[in-house]
């Protein structure tokens, strides 16, 4: 247990409560999926939501049920109780990080920009923030302040919320008038609902390519499947690979094994591989066209310039991309090649450019 994250959880109820019903089709909202998804990160020491619980009866009972404690905001005017909300839920969560050494995690509920500096403060005292909001009500500014974001739109056991297409019309008979059957329109307007937007998983094979390239360089010890999962979260806090259609981070970095993006080997621990970028293959193989494509370019031995090389390669083989090897430049694949002694790259002052020569 000593092992486990303690986690506090604060929840701008009003914030979270009102984005659920305004963004979800009138949906109630529901607390158990964070829980659910918090019990999976640590244990949960701290439960506190605030709000105005005059407004919010039924929820009251909810939180109630889930061990929340309720911190009651008095009844004010319109942004002025938003207000007393905000700062009576950043003061007490500042505090606690003073208090409580062995909470290692805040999660803060709410999709509000204002909460902004809290989280960096948070993470100034060397606390991991998790941040928790409902996708339309979320402000642009507080994911990338996080350490990890979770939209609670995503979260397993939210419904999905009703469809809100235009509702078929009861028929009505006229006379002599034929029923006309449904227009396919209504069909239409339901499809959205039940799919989220696609992601593409081959930007994704170049970011994780890109972060186990950069792992690797920094020259901190091998790449193990956590580690990664860090380094992406903090590249981009909302990543899950649920959203790509795996079910776990292993099976995804399995696609892409199978893909030859990535290999994987035995790491130090059960359950978490080492992750490295492949040695031989594709690498191999993307050298090789290079070295034709300057070869046939500089026929007789004339240097080829850098500048429009990527294109001349791409038309020998459209499906080229230096990213997806790990590499984030077009010239830092070449000087690569020219590392690994595939071809010459120099500099040239006279032509402003990099010049590429095969070897003899």
């Amino acid at each position: 247990m000593d092992q486990e994250d303690r986690i506090a959880l604060f929840l701008d109820y009003e914030n979270l409560a009102l984005g659920a019903r305004d963004h979800r089709g009138g949906a109630a909202f529901d607390f158990r999926p964070i829980a659910d998804a918090l019990a999976e990160r640590g244990r949960v020491v701290v439960r506190r939501a605030y709000a105005d619980w005059s407004y919010f009866d039924e929820d009251r009972r909810m939180l109630t049920r889930s061990h929340v404690e309720l911190i009651e905001i008095p009844q004010r005017m319109g942004a002025s109780r938003k207000n007393a909300a905000d700062i009576k839920m950043a003061v007490d969560a500042i505090e606690l990080a003073f208090e409580r050494d062995y909470i290692s995690t805040f999660v803060i509920c709410s999709g509000d920009s204002d909460f902004t500096p809290l989280v960096h403060k948070l993470r100034e005292l060397n606390k991991r923030v998790i941040g928790v909001g409902v996708e339309g009500s979320t402000s642009g500014l507080l994911p990338p302040a996080c350490d990890e974001f979770l939209y609670y739109d995503r979260l397993e056991g939210v419904d999905i919320p009703p469809a809100r297409g235009r509702r078929a019309r009861p028929a009505t008979r006229q006379a002599g008038a034929e029923q006309r059957p449904p227009e396919p329109e209504q069909e239409v307007d339901r499809r959205p609902q039940d799919a989220e937007p696609d992601r593409d998983v081959d930007a994704l094979a170049v970011l994780v390519a890109q972060s186990v390239a950069g792992l690797q360089g920094s020259a901190n010890g091998e790449v193990t499947a956590s580690r990664l999962k860090r380094t992406l979260l903090r590249k981009d806090p909302t990543f899950s690979e649920s959203d790509y259609g795996f079910r776990t981070f292993g099976e995804l970095l399995r696609h892409l094994a199978e893909r030859n993006v990535i290999e994987l080997a035995e790491g130090p621990a059960k359950g978490d591989p080492e992750v490295s970028l492949p040695e031989h293959g594709d690498r191999e193989v993307a050298f090789g066209l290079l070295r034709g494509v300057v070869s046939d370019l500089g026929s007789g031995g004339n240097p080829v310039a850098l500048s429009g090389l990527k294109n001349q390669v791409r038309r020998a083989r459209p499906d080229f991309s230096e990213k997806k090897l790990g590499y984030r430049s077009f010239l830092q694949f070449c000087k690569a090649a020219a590392t690994a002694g595939v071809l010459d790259l120099r500099w040239s002052p006279e032509a402003d450019d990099y010049l590429l020569t095969t070897q003899t």
